[in-house]
């Protein structure tokens, strides 16, 4: 076409502003978590769950996003997926309330971009041969690191200096540029119909995934813990029917909504695991970082922000430097490599939390965490994507997208939950142990400090004023004590990964049998 002569490359650069704002989203958010709390009249729990739903609605659409192309084709996909996207951008823009929020970023923009991350990467794989493949492919995982190194910055920018609703309101900008380029994107020939799509396994990976992460969430109040187990065991056994049913439908030659049998290849499936179990701790670091920060130290989001590019520049930086590595290393080891360091990371980390730790003091463990996640991100999309036949593509990194946004899901929640646990623990302790509880019981204390927490202690403890400062400092003591506790349990997270990764085959090995296939 004579558009695409003028400007080859404006597909990537379309795709790339797709993938930028989807991921600018995912952590330009996490600093502002104190101004949501105020300005929503919310908690941190919800917000905790807002930050996990939106991961959560990716991964658990990401398989229907995928299949979709194949009936609308995907250009339209896309443009469907950016509409969606839009509205949700609007909704989050103008909330007034944490509903509001939750609709319009973690469900609609959620939905929004299931439809529009596959097919940025079936856009671009089928406008670029050769190097020029390579390249493009280079240039749009470069903008979705640089976007989610940024992000921090960017959100802590907006939130102090003018209002966290800039953050989305933003990327409507880049919502208007992409439609107004959409003219470079070409249309694929639809290969199945809507009576083709699968919709009972859509419905049992969608609820199964939902089941799960809701689950895990439920355990940051005590008073919930009765549904955990219900929703967990039902959120398991509905996945396992979805690979149950999945398989049928082969069996019977009929359109599955994902090629599961991937999941029979060693290197595939292994490469998926080591993805969730690197998404977890990463989810998590981004997460309780910024609490600790805006409570025991009071920084500010910009601040905040600041405090976290140091690990975000790591990780970019190896990210770019570990694909160069891969050229004397076995991507099997560079990965093994990025386990152990990001393990070393998170145990630096556990012994520095207490009521005096400033920012610098955590830069040098957040630093080393982030060159381990660089190596780690720079080898595990290549080599789990090397599993998959041409023909398999689509599903493949469908696959992998899915589940990279429910370990991050995963993540925020899990994280998430045990340090408010470890918190709750603490004060505990700190109750027992001090004369707050002298006029009221120790549970109503708790209840009071737990609430205290919850509102990123933006608000006064129903308690005499004179024991305040003596509340906050038990609540803070609390905090940094779960802190260390945490980064000992992502550090056991880690190792669980190294010791996976050493079950992956080798690189060249593998590549060779797949061509021999």
């Amino acid at each position: 076409m004579e558009h695409e002569s003028q400007y080859k490359w404006g597909v990537v650069l379309v795709a790339c502003m797709a993938i930028f704002i989807i991921v600018l989203d995912s952590s330009a958010m996490n600093v502002a978590i104190t101004n949501l709390v105020v300005e929503l009249n919310t908690t941190l729990s919800v917000i905790q769950s807002i930050i996990a739903l939106y991961a959560l609605i990716i991964a658990s659409f990401m398989l229907l996003g995928s299949k979709i192309q194949d009936i609308l084709g995907r250009k339209k996909t896309f443009l469907l997926g950016l509409l969606i996207y839009g509205s949700g951008t609007i909704i989050a823009t103008l909330s007034i309330n944490a509903a509001m929020l939750m609709v319009g970023w973690a469900i609609l923009e959620g939905i929004g971009a299931a439809l529009m991350l596959p097919a940025t990467t079936t856009l671009v794989s089928s406008s670029y041969e050769g190097k020029d493949k390579v390249t493009a492919f280079g240039i749009w995982g470069g903008i979705a690191a640089m976007g989610a190194a940024i992000g921090p910055i960017v959100g802590g920018i907006f939130t102090t200096y003018l209002s966290w609703r800039l953050v989305f309101g933003s990327e409507l900008i880049f919502i208007g540029a992409i439609l107004f380029f959409r003219h470079y994107l070409s249309e694929s020939k639809p290969t199945l119909q809507w009576k083709d799509l699968d919709i009972i396994g859509a419905i049992l990976s969608i609820i199964s995934l939902i089941l799960i992460v809701v689950g895990i969430l439920f355990l940051s109040r005590p008073e919930n813990w009765g549904y955990v187990g219900i929703l967990i065991v039902s959120g398991s056994i509905l996945f396992v029917l979805f690979l149950l049913w999945e398989k049928r439908r082969i069996n019977k030659g009929l359109e599955p909504l994902t090629d599961i049998s991937l999941l029979k290849n060693r290197l595939f499936g292994l490469g998926n695991l080591n993805s969730v179990i690197t998404q977890i701790p990463l989810a998590g670091f981004l997460f309780i970082i910024p609490v600790f920060l805006q409570q025991v130290t009071k920084t500010n989001a910009f601040y905040t922000g600041l405090a976290l590019l140091p690990a975000s520049i790591a990780i970019l930086l190896f990210s770019i430097l570990g694909a160069r590595f891969s050229s004397f290393l076995e991507s099997k080891h560079i990965i093994m490599i990025g386990f152990i360091v990001s393990a070393a990371g998170t145990f630096i980390l556990s012994s520095v939390f207490n009521l005096n730790t400033q920012i610098m003091d955590i830069i040098p463990g957040t630093i080393v965490f982030g060159i381990g996640i660089g190596l780690l991100l720079s080898q595990l999309t290549n080599l789990t994507m090397a599993a998959a036949g041409t023909h398999q593509e689509t599903d493949a990194s469908g696959f992998l997208n899915s589940f990279k946004n429910l370990g991050y899901s995963m993540g925020t929640a899990l994280i998430g939950v045990l340090l408010l646990i470890g918190i709750f623990g603490g004060l505990t302790a700190g109750i027992e142990s001090s004369n707050l509880a002298e006029n009221r019981t120790t549970s109503q204390i708790q209840d009071e400090l737990i609430n205290y927490v919850e509102n990123m202690q933006t608000d006064t403890p129903q308690i005499p004023p004179e024991l305040v400062p003596q509340a906050t400092q038990i609540v803070d003591s609390a905090i940094s004590s779960a802190m260390n506790r945490t980064f000992d349990v992502l550090g056991l997270i880690m190792i669980l990964g190294f010791i996976t990764s050493i079950f992956l085959p080798k690189t060249k090995k593998s590549l060779n049998k797949l061509k021999k296939d």
